[in-house]
């Protein structure tokens, strides 16, 4: 039987008209009962996409770029214009300066600081040695790009476990699978593990958190801020992550040596040899930490107003919390409405010049970012508009979660859980978000009386919990950027991502099911309602 590869010329254009074909038969085949002819040709496209998504034949941002077309030539849109609207939404603008932000901590090798202080001060046995890595990575993800953590900590795994068990005893993927150590596949694995989830802990840690803001912004209005996204992520990440370490070091490859002290020592030794801060270095760092700290301050209008008039007695005009905080009120500028100087998007935004401006970075610097997923969020917010506009989105949820109504909230956190992990493994975490996260939000008005809230809090709290939920997929290198970093370093096998990842994807469903029930009975409250 012949067996064509899907990225390969013929594969792809194959896969193309494949897709193509099955739009068209959604678009104009029969009536689709309750649902509006544009909604039903936003479906076709949504279709189209999902199976080049799916198998990979093109790349996503690619694809993406389909989108507005397809909607526009359908007639979903009367132009391309409003098709495009997507491209521009501000929550893209904050990963670009997330992005551009994270290139001058790497120019000035300050993240690979971090994580080599890190492994020096806790890697004094193997699983800790394991665990400073994730630590290290976790955290790095959290503020950096997922993706470009995981390509920097690669290699800074791999140099530790060349000082473990030696240079010649790395084992790579052509070699016999059974000659792997326990620590190198452990170790590695947590390097891709511990990005995902330390990417769960922000709003800009990884794409699927920025997908649901700005779905949520487009479809309800409402802006979750960064302080609120680190109310819910951040507890996340302190549990799931030790969770996935004990997992990889005690029951699947506990590691077999017991002496660590030249790769600590290794460690120090690359610390050291980084020397000390520079001057611009230091500015960059400052800058970080100050946007860092007006993130989570932009989120904090209730704490501050309370602490600045009721503690320390401060009588602060109403203009003055719209022009900080933003409302629909006067500004300190004499103009109504303002979206607030501490809007995490404009503080975001701050941050760019302040790095041109500290002599820190030039534009060579800034340019070389990951364009391709920034595209990939265009063309998802374009599709997810056009679901809305059209009443497509809720369609499909009230057609697939009707059994769902009369469920429990730990039966509906389940299943949302389960879905969004099995499609993720199967596509990629940031297109499964973009393909369902839009129907969750539709799903808040179905569920909200099942919920007990109502349907806004109800959209918000679904649609957040698959966008955690699109991180916690273990099984595939095609799940998540980390996983296929790590793969395609070479010193994996697939088997082994198998193993740790059947395991844990169903031991992080069951973790994240009681955790994010946890949380809307006792945190979410105090957010939404």
């Amino acid at each position: 039987m012949i067996q064509m590869d899907i990225r390969s010329p013929r594969g792809r254009l194959a896969t193309f008209l494949v897709a193509a074909l099955l739009a068209v038969v959604v678009g104009f085949g029969p009536d689709l009962t309750g649902l509006s002819l544009k909604g039903q040709y936003a479906l076709a496209t949504l279709v189209f996409a999902a199976v080049l998504w799916v198998t990979g034949a093109i790349p996503l941002a690619v694809t993406a770029l389909s989108i507005p077309v397809l909607l526009t030539a359908f007639g979903v849109y009367p132009d391309i214009d409003a098709a495009l609207t997507g491209f521009a939404d501000h929550l893209i603008f904050l990963f670009i300066a997330g992005f551009m932000l994270a290139n001058a901590l790497q120019k000035y090798d300050i993240d690979r600081r971090i994580a080599l202080y890190i492994m020096a001060r806790m890697g004094s046995t193997p699983r800790r040695l394991i665990g400073a890595i994730m630590i290290a990575t976790a955290l790095l993800s959290m503020w950096v790009s997922n993706t470009a953590t995981t390509a920097m900590m690669t290699p800074i795994a791999l140099g530790v476990l060349a000082q473990v068990v030696g240079r010649d005893e790395v084992q790579e993927q052509s070699d016999d699978a059974a000659s792997f150590s326990n620590i190198q596949i452990s170790t590695l694995l947590g390097t891709a593990y511990a990005a995902s989830v330390g990417g769960v802990g922000t709003l800009i840690g990884t794409p699927p958190n920025a997908v649901v803001a700005a779905v949520l912004e487009q479809q309800l209005g409402y802006s979750i801020s960064f302080a609120e996204w680190l109310i819910i992520g951040l507890p996340i990440v302190v549990i799931t992550l030790p969770i996935v370490w004990y997992v990889l070091t005690f029951r699947l490859f506990p590691p077999e040596i017991s002496d660590v002290s030249d790769a600590r020592e290794q460690a120090r030794e690359y610390l050291a040899e980084e020397g000390d801060l520079g001057p611009r270095a230091r500015r960059v760092a400052y800058i970080f930490a100050a946007t860092a700290g007006l993130w989570v301050l932009g989120g904090l209008s209730g704490p501050l107003h309370w602490l600045l008039e009721t503690v320390l007695g401060l009588d602060l005009s109403s203009a003055f919390w719209t022009t900080l905080y933003g409302g629909s009120g006067e500004t300190l500028l004499g103009v109504e409405g303002h979206q607030g100087l501490l809007y995490y998007v404009m503080v975001g935004l701050y941050a760019i010049p302040a790095l041109v401006l500290a002599d820190t970075v030039e534009w060579d610097d800034l340019e070389d970012i990951d364009w391709g997923t920034i595209l990939l969020f265009g063309g998802g917010i374009a599709l997810a508009d056009a679901f809305a506009a059209t009443g497509a989105t809720r369609w499909i949820a009230s057609g697939i979660f009707t059994n769902l109504t009369d469920a429990p909230v730990l039966a509906i956190v389940f299943a949302v859980v389960l879905l969004i992990i099995f499609l993720t493994e199967m596509t990629s975490n940031t297109a499964t978000a973009t393909i369902v996260v839009p129907v969750l939000v539709s799903l808040g008005s179905v569920l909200a009386g099942t919920l007990g809230v109502v349907p806004e809090a109800a959209a918000v709290f679904l649609a957040v919990s698959g966008a955690v939920a699109a991180s916690f997929a273990f099984a595939l290198p095609v799940a998540t950027p980390p996983n296929a970093i790590v793969f395609g370093s070479g010193y994996i096998r697939q088997k082994h991502m198998m193993r740790a990842g059947v395991v844990l994807n169903v031991l992080m469903t069951l973790v994240l099911t009681a955790l994010i029930t946890a949380l809307f009975y006792f945190v979410w409250p105090a957010i939404l309602w």
